[in-house]
């Protein structure tokens, strides 16, 4: 992992997302990108001539010297970190950020669910979520472990489902982790018997590999909603992670039907990964 973009807007939760970036970097010896999209109050787009310049300016400097404070984090202490400051226009940009570097990974901090208000949706994570082409790791809290040996990955097995659970598995690969495939059996229409499940996945295997290799990884789990079933069995098998593909543009509305996926986003208290399908 040569590069890891990290956008901030210097809040406690993009500090915890850069501080658990850092951590990677430390580890596969990364280049932090640190990015800030500079959005331009309306005072300032309504100005003319020199007072916009002037206003726009002074915005810049302050968001240069925040950031420069920022960098002076001890969790920084030794890595190689680049600066880098965007005109805010809409978040899709953090991908073509991420693109033009050559970055491998995203990593963002989000406030998931606070009482009755789903923060995480509509979020600016959600958004950078609908875009990014390549994995998008967002974390609520100041993660300590980033060894992720245990991962919890959410699937219906389906076909459109094999290009995120690739990139996934080249990926945790990579970084020495043990991926658990569940697949979440849900009760009335939705129910599935154990024969039309084990089809089901086998056809996913051979098409995605050739084989059956990883048959005995996959877990089945019942429960009465497929946000239910993939925290739960997070935390029975201990993960470090739950990692979910996404259609891109359409964010977590994927294999599930609604935003289970932006639940599961929204109330998991370990990290999510999420792989463009």
């Amino acid at each position: 992992m040569e590069k890891i973009i990290v956008p901030v807007d210097f809040s406690e939760h993009s500090e915890h997302a850069l501080n658990t970036a850092a951590k990677l970097a430390k580890r596969y010896q990364s280049e932090l990108l640190v990015l800030h999209m500079l959005e331009m109050p309306e005072m300032v787009l309504t100005s003319s001539g020199k007072e916009q310049n002037e206003k726009a300016g002074f915005l810049l400097r302050l968001t240069e010297q925040k950031i420069e404070k920022l960098l002076k984090k001890p969790f920084l202490l030794n890595l190689k970190v680049t600066p880098i400051i965007k005109h805010f226009k809409m978040f899709s940009e953090v991908n073509d950020v991420a693109i033009k570097n050559s970055a491998e990974l995203i990593v963002m901090g989000t406030q998931g669910a606070s009482g009755f208000k789903e923060m995480f949706i509509g979020s600016n994570t959600e958004r950078v979520i609908r875009y990014a082409e390549i994995p998008v790791l967002a974390v609520k809290n100041r993660v300590v472990d980033i060894q992720f040996g245990v991962v919890a990955f959410a699937c219906d097995f389906s076909e459109a489902c094999i290009p995120a659970y690739l990139k996934a598995v080249k990926l945790f690969e990579k970084m020495g982790s043990k991926i658990y495939p569940v697949y979440v059996n849900l009760p009335n229409d939705n129910f599935k018997s154990s024969i039309e499940i084990e089809n089901k996945v086998a056809e996913f295997f051979m098409k995605a590999f050739g084989n059956l290799d990883r048959m005995d990884d996959v877990h089945y789990i019942s429960d009465y909603s497929v946000k239910e079933g993939v925290l739960n069995f997070a935390n029975k098998i201990g993960a470090d992670l739950i990692a979910l593909p996404t259609r891109g543009r359409k964010g977590f509305a994927h294999f599930f039907e609604g935003s289970i996926g932006e639940d599961v986003a929204n109330h998991a208290t370990l990290p999510v990964m999420t792989f463009k399908i």
